[in-house]
């Protein structure tokens, strides 16, 4: 196509955007403007996304934005998401961190194979996407399903890995202790969908639902894209990806300092998830947010963004 053609005028919107969050940034810190950052327009979000074909054959779709010099920090999404996942917390991270904010595989643009999606699949793509990125070190800050993929990385490539923070996660069923039942038996609903999956049944309402308010576009937006995922991937992501039985095996292997955060109404990964991967890591620094609850960066993104940031900007 050549430049006049709508391809490369959105590609220009989502660059703008992008630079205009990046300026947006340095002003704040500056005091030249208020410290509320601009909304993020989440069609020039996902038009900035990048591709790209791994050594392994998977072609995986990434944004890279922020300061191309900073510490590279890697976002990865939780089950059914992409790299939007995060754009609530995106302006309230760190000016001076480069981000790569990824969609997985099966997920958003990434390729949707009929196979493999272990946490391990997941973390191999992360590790040959910062080689193509000519990365050797990052902070990995994964959420849900992303945090145990973050995990699995930590785990695998410890000298890859700077610091860790895992959003809303759990270290698997700890077998000397009665485990209390979910508030969202999230597995036999899923079990029930059919095709084509409808992204505003009471399945997928509950299913993005939070204790208080997100934006309302941003979540139709996340249950749309969901929708459109291959019900074959949505199952074999649940059985491989979400897999936790072996969880507590591997975390000994993990050794970089960790920060642990939940919503207190997590419906999904309650005390029993918390007190098993605090109990895994007794290092590790601890945030719970009272009152939220699955998504917290959804929720209060610069609260959350407070603590990832004085996190990772601790000297290393």
């Amino acid at each position: 196509m050549g430049p006049g053609s709508s391809a490369s005028r959105s590609h220009a919107a989502a660059s703008w955007s992008l630079l205009a969050a990046t300026l947006w940034f340095a002003a704040a810190v500056a005091g030249i403007v208020d410290a509320t950052p601009p909304k993020i327009d989440l069609d020039a979000f996902d038009a900035g996304k990048t591709t790209v074909l791994l050594p392994n054959s998977e072609r995986i779709a990434y944004v890279d934005m922020g300061d191309r010099g900073g510490q590279p920090v890697v976002l990865i999404h939780g089950y059914t998401d992409n790299a939007r996942d995060w754009v609530p917390l995106i302006p309230y991270l760190s000016r001076h961190d480069r981000l790569i904010v990824v969609d997985l595989r099966g997920h958003g643009r990434s390729a949707k194979p009929e196979c493999c999606y272990s946490r391990y699949d997941f973390a191999y793509d992360i590790k040959l996407l910062l080689d193509a990125l000519h990365i050797r070190q990052a902070d990995i800050v994964g959420h849900s399903m992303g945090s145990i993929v973050a995990q699995t990385f930590a785990e695998s490539w410890p000298e890859r890995t700077q610091r860790l923070v895992l959003i809303s996660s759990t270290a698997g069923p700890l077998a000397s202790a009665a485990q209390t039942k979910p508030a969202m038996d999230f597995r036999t609903e899923i079990r029930k969908l059919k095709e084509p999956i409808d992204p505003d049944s009471p399945f997928m309402i509950a299913w993005w639902s939070s204790p208080t308010p997100v934006d309302e576009d941003f979540i139709r937006r996340q249950r749309k894209d969901a929708a459109a995922i291959p019900l074959t991937v949505w199952l074999a992501v649940l059985d491989q990806g979400l897999a936790v039985g072996d969880l507590q095996s591997t975390l000994p292997r993990l050794k970089a300092p960790t920060l642990l955060i939940w919503g207190s109404q997590d419906p999904i990964f309650g005390e029993d998830d918390r007190r098993s991967l605090r109990q895994a890591l007794p290092a590790a620094s601890v945030k719970i947010f009272e009152g939220l609850g699955h998504n917290p960066m959804w929720e209060q993104p610069r609260a959350v963004a407070d603590v990832v940031n004085a996190f990772l900007d601790h000297p290393r």
